[in-house]
């Protein structure tokens, strides 16, 4: 099985214009990205999708990347035009968030290898472990069927807990939340970005949701490792003091 990693990585950041190279104790954000998941034993290869000359040229300086358009309303988008500029053959495409320095090959790994050809569209969840992260709506929550496939995703606590306060919701029930590393399959892939935007898409700004609402199947595999996304300015020396920690 063939499966490449692309990382998408957009200049025009309405928080944060630039992001992919900022730099985190001595390499941009990109980078620290980039050789995280070349260190995975399943990706055939990596690839960065910017939209920007200047992510393009410095990313060539270490690794392989592509230039797409600077239109695409999602990363999803901008994975499937990166793959079509590639013309090789994949079975499936895992698409890594240029924005979370901290993503390990463990977790691209862990992935990947629950990929067969049954497999639509696959994800990462993670046991939330506190009320303040339950009820953040920058997290997005996910509730799974019997077979580990999620039924829906919410930025508000899903399954709502009748009859208890929401402070002891989480001694009640098991809740997840959803870890944005995806694989889709190469098909499924040129499908999905063909669908128009969906209502509970439009509601919730969580795009796996029009994949959901026209029948499409993702499996769901539980992870252990936190992870840490950069959203603004502000976020960097939060990163630069975990990067710190962990020297």
């Amino acid at each position: 099985m063939k499966i490449i990693g692309l990382i998408p990585a957009r200049y025009a950041s309405s928080r944060f214009p630039g992001k992919p190279l900022v730099e985190l104790a001595g390499k941009s954000m990109i980078r620290w990205v980039y050789e995280a998941a070349r260190k995975s034993k399943y990706l055939s290869e990596v690839v960065v999708a910017t939209d920007h000359p200047e992510i393009l040229e410095h990313v060539q300086t270490f690794g392989q990347a592509v230039l797409t358009s600077p239109h695409h309303p999602s990363g999803t988008d901008r994975c499937f035009e990166a793959l079509q500029n590639l013309k090789a053959s994949f079975d499936y495409v895992i698409n890594i968030q240029g924005d979370e320095p901290f993503i390990e090959a463990h977790q691209i790994d862990l992935l990947a290898n629950r990929l067969e050809g049954s497999v639509e569209i696959a994800t990462l969840i993670k046991k939330i472990t506190s009320t303040d992260e339950l009820f953040n709506p920058s997290e997005a929550k996910v509730v799974l069927d019997v077979n580990g496939n999620a039924l829906l995703f919410s930025r508000s606590p899903i399954p709502h807990i009748r009859n208890k306060p929401e402070a002891e919701w989480i001694q009640h029930h098991t809740f997840y939340k959803h870890v944005g590393l995806y694989a889709y399959r190469t098909d499924v892939l040129e499908k999905i970005t063909r669908l128009n935007a969906s209502s509970l898409e439009t509601a919730e700004s969580l795009e796996q949701l029009r994949w959901l609402e026209n029948g499409f199947k993702i499996r769901t595999i539980e992870t252990d490792r936190e992870s840490f996304g950069i959203d603004t300015p502000a976020d960097v020396p939060r990163a630069l003091e975990i990067m710190k920690a962990r020297t």
